[in-house]
């Protein structure tokens, strides 16, 4: 039995699933208690979008994606994110059996990833796998999704054209969800951060990747363009849920990293 052990548990997110349990539920209390529009806590989806630095700064903005996934039957979680630490081209896919997460390990879904990897002529490079951007989306699925199986898939030097394909075949499937992993822009002083933040929102909202290409400094531009391609041909509706910056959590607004949240209705 293979494991894809956590590599950035302890650091990302905590490593004791009581102390991610009480982050959790003080982000739901917040949504619970101050969120304007409670509707948005009933929409359902199968495709988001998440951001991926530690919980302490992004936490609030990925957890009501996932508490969205909730509300619809799936059976399987397909995480994509870019490749932060090691060169790629093309995207691989996890050949393990299991993902460790604090909350106990998840069943990775290999006949998806098998019928993923012919289909599409994915690889498997294990050390792009000790990648921070797909697992910190794991103990979420682990806590809101835990009967599900999951599939993770780190990118590096592909085309959008290409990912939105998967995308698209993977939301063929009425059991299955996808999550795209970015974050925004990356140490710029606020005012500069939301200037280039709000062209990457424009491009979700409006539903059109090639407004991306006009300043958006996304690290999962190549998954968000995917994503917007694959929604265009499904006839998906985007609706931001959430943005924020680090100087939320930190109060610095010298050097920023921008989040955000959305979902495909």
């Amino acid at each position: 039995m293979s494991v894809r052990k956590c590599a950035v548990c302890g650091q990302f997110y905590p490593n004791n699933s009581n102390d991610i349990l009480e982050m959790i539920n003080h982000f739901n209390n917040i949504l619970d208690n101050h969120l304007e529009d409670k509707k948005i806590l009933e929409l359902k989806t199968r495709a988001v979008i998440v951001p991926h630095a530690g919980y302490i700064y992004s936490g609030f903005t990925a957890n009501i994606a996932f508490r969205l996934l909730v509300n619809s039957d799936i059976k399987r979680v397909v995480v994509i994110g870019p490749s932060h630490r090691v060169y790629l081209k093309g995207v691989s896919i996890a050949k393990y059996d299991y993902y460790e997460t604090p909350f106990g390990s998840l069943k990775i879904d290999n006949k998806l990833t098998e019928e993923l990897s012919n289909k599409f002529n994915l690889s498997f490079t294990p050390n792009a796998h000790s990648e921070h951007s797909t697992e910190v989306q794991m103990p979420f699925i682990a806590h809101y999704l835990h009967d599900c199986s999951v599939v993770e898939m780190v990118y590096g030097d592909e085309s959008s054209e290409e990912l939105s394909k998967v995308i698209e075949y993977l939301l063929s499937d009425i059991d299955t969800a996808v999550v795209i992993s970015s974050d925004l822009s990356h140490y710029y002083e606020i005012q500069k951060a939301k200037r280039l933040d709000n062209i990457c929102i424009e491009g979700i909202v409006g539903e059109d990747e090639n407004i991306l290409e006009d300043g958006c400094e996304a690290c999962g531009k190549i998954g968000i363009k995917a994503m917007l391609m694959a929604a265009k041909q499904m006839g998906l509706k985007s609706k931001l849920l959430d943005y924020r910056t680090s100087a939320d959590a930190s109060g610095d607004e010298s050097a920023v990293v921008g989040y955000l949240s959305a979902a495909f209705l």
